[in-house]
């Protein structure tokens, strides 16, 4: 189907509007940066650095492990692991030996990592000392053939490495020891047996998949989402060029955004790695320790989410630190609220746009510029090569401007499909566009604008009500420190408004106040029914408010009722 373009226009003349992509696999940037950036530091983890040659060379070993262990062409390896080095190290390894990368995240529980592990017919799994009696209590379930495990401590310098498992032992309540022994293997020892020998892989980048990203579905089963080498290989290129004032061989990345999810694993790592970058690695997210790193490490480019700027914002201790080292900041996962976005920036004097993505896309398709005209509210426009469009609810073509329809993605960053799904994969992918399943429009200019999830759309006495829209009204209200808006059942209107949420420290609201500040900003349909007041929100690893999770809750308390 052919389409305008407006957004082409807006380009400054540093962005291209197309990309020469390279024809090889993602594993082979890391050979590339250790031959032009050997003694470069690639990561910083506690105190510990390892250098693009230590980091290809580990990666190399671990690779040539797998292969000897059985891990083929073509065979899944789970990662389940966080923000570590023996992550990134695990993520090229498993790519160098042929496999296919399967992340996992680590708080899966048994459930969760049976039913993952069977799906994807994962042969190894690499994960953590404290996560390896979970597994171990599945595997005989599965198709896990190997377990190899690695803890914190393996990537501590001296004595944190010596005093780590104390913590641990007092923190998680338990020591874990694995032997080394058929079917159990240990990272170290497997690094350390290993030679550093170059594998030779007979790759076809558009169509062998590197990775299976499993889609955080908040009801039904997770989907594995099909990503080629191509596919990572062109998101991650595409990153590079919108953010083209960042200098090669120079920027310092903080990497708080998980790996095991595809935002954090392309916009960190792959970028990283891509680019010479230096990675500042955080196993998880505590806003003080945040608040250290990035004035002792000074980061230049932090990734992140809304709910990890706004909890940085909150803390009380923020105006102590010094920020100013940020100069770019993508957020996603979530949308963005104006004050959040104008907050931050006023405290690290950086920029910080609103990007939009979805797994299916590896995941960033579209974005707000850092250096130019960016617009409130707005997603931004279509990245290099990715066609963008949206498609009217009424006579399934392209929609009016300023019409609201299903946005839909076409480009070389979109999945090849769902992981043994084809009539899933089917729905989605349709005439070469990906219905994403979000609502949206476009305006005269080319910029995008996403209203809700077609699934989260609220219909309340035949109204159509779109959460985002009154999220956006209470999060101006100094007092409220996060919100989330959802539709619950109702047996008269449909469904109703109601509103969550977690006020800042030290403020009081009552429903009235709300009710009355709300209803001087939205029309009257849109005015929530019900608030309810909680300490917290239920997230996603990244930070997005699982807003499905709060309406299963209001259907169990109806059945009971």
């Amino acid at each position: 189907m052919a389409i305008t373009k407006p957004w082409l226009e807006q380009y400054p003349e540093e962005i291209p509007h197309s990309i020469q992509y390279d024809d090889k696999p993602i594993q082979t940037y890391l050979k590339d940066a250790a031959v032009e950036f050997p003694n470069k530091k690639a990561i910083h983890f506690q105190g510990k650095e390892l250098t693009y040659s230590e980091l290809y060379d580990s990666a190399l070993k671990l690779g040539n492990y797998l292969q000897k262990i059985g891990v083929n062409k073509g065979d899944r390896v789970s990662i389940m692991l966080p923000n570590c080095p023996q992550a990134v190290i695990a993520y090229y390894g498993v790519l160098f030996s042929g496999g296919v990368v399967v992340q996992t995240n680590p708080l899966y529980m048994e459930r969760e990592i049976e039913y993952q592990m069977n799906d994807s017919g994962s042969k190894v799994i690499i994960t953590l000392d404290i996560l390896y009696p979970r597994v171990s209590k599945v595997k005989a379930l599965t198709s896990l053939e190997h377990i190899i495990v690695t803890g914190i401590k393996d990537y501590l310098p001296f004595p944190k490495n010596i005093v780590y498992p104390f913590i641990q032992k007092k923190q998680y309540g338990i020591v874990v020891k694995v032997e080394h022994q058929g079917e159990n293997h240990l990272f170290t020892e497997v690094l350390n047996r290993s030679a550093t020998v170059a594998i030779d892989l007979d790759v076809n980048p558009s169509e062998d998949i590197a990775l299976l990203q499993y889609t955080g579905g908040t009801t039904g089963f997770p989907k594995g989402v099909m990503l080629t080498h191509r596919n990572l290989v062109a998101n991650t290129l595409m990153c590079a060029a919108w953010m083209y004032k960042c200098k090669r061989g120079e920027e310092t990345v903080l990497g708080i955004l998980p790996f095991f999810h595809v935002y954090g694993m392309t916009t960190v790592m792959n970028l990283s790695v891509m680019q010479g970058f230096k990675m500042i690695l955080m196993p998880k997210f505590d806003a003080g320790d945040t608040l250290k790193t990035i004035e002792k490490f000074k980061p230049t480019l932090f990734p992140g989410a809304p709910t990890i700027y706004i909890a940085l914002l909150n803390h009380p201790d923020i105006q102590k630190y010094d920020l100013s080292s940020i100069e770019s900041c993508i957020s996603g996962s979530a949308p963005l609220p104006v004050e959040v976005q104008e907050q931050f920036e006023k405290v690290t004097g950086g920029k910080v746009v609103e990007g939009y993505g979805l797994s299916e896309a590896s995941p960033v398709t579209h974005s707000n510029f850092l250096w130019g005209k960016r617009v409130s509210g707005s997603i931004g426009l279509p990245w290099p090569d990715t066609d963008a469009m949206v498609v009217s609810m009424e006579t399934g073509e392209q929609a009016e401007v300023n019409e609201i329809g299903e946005l839909a993605i076409s480009g070389p960053q979109v999945m090849k499909g769902y992981w043994k799904r084809p009539e899933e994969t089917a729905e989605t992918l349709k005439d070469g566009w990906l219905l994403t399943g979000d609502l949206g429009y476009m305006d005269e200019n080319g910029y995008f604008y996403i209203v809700d999830r077609k699934k989260d759309m609220i219909i309340a006495g035949g109204y159509n009500i779109y959460p985002r829209e009154i999220e956006e009204v209470l999060y101006e209200n100094e007092k409220i420190q996060e919100v989330v808006v959802a539709g619950i059942p109702d047996p008269y209107r449909g469904e109703t408004v109601k509103a969550y949420i977690v006020l800042k420290e030290g403020q009081s609201l009552t429903e009235e106040e709300l009710d009355k500040y709300s209803r001087k900003h939205l029309a009257a349909y849109k005015v929530p029914r019900m608030y309810e007041f909680r300490k917290e929100l239920p997230k996603t690893a990244v930070g997005k408010i699982l807003r499905r999770a709060l309406v299963d809750e209001e259907k169990e308390k109806l059945k009971k009722a």
